[in-house]
C-alpha cells in the first residue's frame, strides 16, 4: 500500500510516496538503488509521461531482478524513486533499457543499506505526518461529495491518553483557542478518550495547522492525536 503526503526538510517542501508494505522484505535487501530523474511536469501530458515512465521502471526492476519499490520523493525539479534489491549488479542495466529510450535525464547509485535506515528516516511517515494522511483521506472524500471546504463547521477531534490522570491533566490545562472539551469516549482500539470541538474550515491549510496544534498539545501530556469527524456543508 502506497501513501502520499508532504514534509518540509531544509527549507524545501517535498512529496513523498512511501510503501508502506515494502519491509516485508528486509531481511532478503540488503542493496538500496536510488535514480534520479530531472522532471518536467509542466504539462498534463508531460506529467503523465513520468507516471508511464516512473511505473514502467518499477514493473522492470521488481519483476526482472525482484527489486522492492519503497517510495520516492518529488522536490526541485527532480523525482528520486528508491528501491531496494537482493544484488546490486543488473540493477544499471535494467534502469538504463527503460530509461535511455525516453527523454529524461537520469543517474543512478547504489549502496549497501542492510537495515534500511534511508527508508526508515527519509521515506517512512512520522507519527504526525500519518495523522495528516488521514486528514487528508477525508477531505477527499469530503470534496469527492462535493463539499464547500471554506465553510466552518463544528469539526471533532479525538485524543486517547495512556493513563486517566494524564487525560486528567491535559484536560485541566486545557487552553487552546476555540478548542472546548465535548465527551469523554472509549473504544476497542483505546481507552481514556475525549472527543474535542473546534468550529473551523476544512481547507488543507486550516485542518493542517489544527491537527498539528492539537498533536503537540496531546504529546505534552503523553497523549495521541486519532484523528477527526465533521458533517457535510455542500453549497446551495
Amino acid at each position: 500500500m502506497r501513501e502520499i503526503f508532504k514534509r518540509v526538510q531544509d527549507s524545501c517542501e517535498m512529496i513523498i510516496e512511501t510503501n508502506l508494505e515494502a519491509p516485508f522484505a528486509k531481511e532478503m535487501n540488503p542493496w538500496l538503488f536510488s535514480v534520479f530523474l530531472k522532471q518536467d511536469a509542466t504539462t498534463d501530458d508531460s506529467y503523465e509521461e513520468f507516471l508511464e515512465t516512473k511505473e514502467s521502471l518499477i514493473i522492470a526492476l521488481e519483476h526482472i531482478d525482484r527489486a522492492v519499490f519503497v517510495g520516492s520523493r518529488l522536490y526541485d525539479g527532480w523525482a528520486e524513486l528508491y528501491f531496494y534489491a537482493m544484488d546490486s549488479k543488473r540493477l544499471d542495466a535494467i534502469t538504463s533499457n527503460i530509461l535511455t529510450p525516453s527523454s529524461y535525464v537520469y543517474e543512478s547509485n547504489v549502496v549497501r543499506d542492510t537495515k534500511w535506515n534511508f527508508y526508515e528516516k527519509e521515506l517512512y511517515p512520522s507519527e504526525l505526518e500519518f495523522c495528516h494522511i488521514e486528514s487528508d483521506k477525508i477531505i477527499f472524500m469530503l470534496e469527492e461529495e462535493e463539499d464547500d471546504l471554506s465553510v466552518k463547521r463544528d469539526v471533532e477531534h479525538y485524543l486517547s491518553f495512556e493513563t486517566p490522570s494524564q487525560k486528567e491533566k491535559f484536560l485541566d490545562n486545557l487552553n487552546l483557542e476555540g478548542v472546548r472539551f465535548k465527551d469523554e469516549i472509549s473504544s476497542d482500539e483505546f481507552d481514556n478518550g475525549i472527543a474535542l470541538l473546534k468550529v473551523h474550515a476544512l481547507t488543507n491549510k486550516e485542518v493542517s495547522e489544527v491537527v498539528n496544534e492539537l498533536y503537540l498539545s496531546a504529546k505534552a501530556y503523553g497523549g495521541y492525536y486519532e484523528g477527526w469527524s465533521t458533517t457535510l456543508a455542500t453549497k446551495e
